[in-house]
């Protein structure tokens, strides 16, 4: 699987409007509620999952990367969204800078290995600058999705 292939232009934020922390997570949840990519009826359920993992550690890893993501028992694949936040959240990364690109991710509960790699593809393909830049300066959802296309990396 590559990360490509979790996104659609569709589940792809070109410039997130929230500010604050949990509020892109909660506006990039809504996204894919709206999307018909998550059912409404679980929206509660994936944010108490998001909220409860971010809780523990923040999910932003450095280099303006932020990964919040999530197990739900109510999916049987994976959902996914990516944002990009032009002004920068504080997500209390681990460099203390501001997160640009957001990754957020659910996974079915019994997918722990899945939930493993998705995380580790996500992580290896944003330790490239070359992509980091690009996605700064992609405008749509296309050029985004475009981005993540030429770049494939296993999840």
């Amino acid at each position: 699987m590559y990360l490509a292939s979790l996104l659609t232009r569709e589940q792809i934020v070109p410039s997130v409007q929230s500010t604050d922390h949990w509020e892109v997570i909660v506006e990039l949840v809504e996204h894919l509620c709206r999307g018909g990519f998550l059912d409404g009826s679980i929206k509660a359920d994936i944010l108490a999952a998001l909220k409860e993992r971010e809780e523990k550690i923040s999910t932003g890893i450095g280099s303006g990367v932020a990964i919040p993501h999530a197990f739900c028992d109510k999916i049987d694949k994976v959902v996914a969204v990516f944002g990009h936040s032009k002004e920068g959240v504080n997500f209390e990364a681990i460099d203390n800078n501001p997160v640009h690109f957001i990754v957020l991710f659910i996974v079915p509960q019994k997918e722990y290995h899945l939930h493993l790699r998705t995380l580790a593809a996500i992580a290896k393909l944003f330790t490239r600058c070359d992509i980091r830049s690009q996605l700064a300066t992609a405008e749509t959802s296309e050029d985004i999705l475009n981005v993540f296309t030429a770049h494939s990396a296993k999840a």
